[in-house]
């Protein structure tokens, strides 16, 4: 008889272990399927984003033909720009002259020159990097394109031109227009009026 309650009290005991283990499968397969929805929601959030690029870029006038080898570029550009431009790379924060210039004139492409924003546009976005509230040339020379890397969804914006990485476009501007351009000091150029 005792041997029969204690392989009694046994098979209970596994069959609590048995409950808690299917317990345990069931929350976890309620988390991936909260996940898989979250995942299947943004994706389509970014299928209506990809849309607006696509037209942005096809909207695209401008000439895109400043072509260059990799090894043309490296002649032409220092090695911390080439790191920027040609391998979207990024600079330190607070490290650009240009971040806390506010004289009048242009910014300008430093691969092939192009004029992407004025003095006007620029503003003080306390991020490290000079920060723009817009374009010259309302999309025709400053072209977005969907970025998905470093496990973030962000719209990088490129010299429409010759392809140079500038940084990167975000909605948490403080002017009207609610966005912040934020680009790379290396990326850039200045005239000054």
């Amino acid at each position: 008889m005792k041997l029969n309650c204690e392989a009694n009290v046994k098979i209970l005991k596994m069959k609590k272990g048995f409950a808690s283990f299917f317990v345990y499968l069931n929350m976890k397969r309620s988390l991936i399927c909260s996940c898989l929805l979250l995942l299947t929601a943004l994706g389509s959030c970014q299928n209506g984003e990809k849309e607006n690029v696509k037209t942005n870029s096809q909207k695209q006038s401008m000439d895109t033909s400043f072509n260059k080898t990799e090894e043309e570029w490296k002649k032409i550009l220092t090695p911390e720009q080439y790191h920027v431009l040609r391998e979207k790379g990024t600079e330190r924060p607070h490290t650009s002259e240009l971040n806390k210039l506010f004289d009048e004139g242009t910014y300008v492409c430093a691969g092939c020159g192009t004029e992407l924003f004025t003095s006007t546009q620029k503003f003080d976005g306390h991020c490290g990097w000079p920060s723009f509230d817009g374009e010259i040339g309302g999309g025709e020379r400053v072209k977005k394109i969907n970025d998905f890397s470093h496990g973030m969804i962000r719209t990088e914006i490129v010299c429409a031109k010759c392809g140079g990485h500038l940084g990167h476009i975000f909605d948490d501007g403080p002017t009207k227009s609610g966005l912040r351009y934020c680009v790379n000091g290396l990326s850039i150029g200045f005239k000054k009026k």
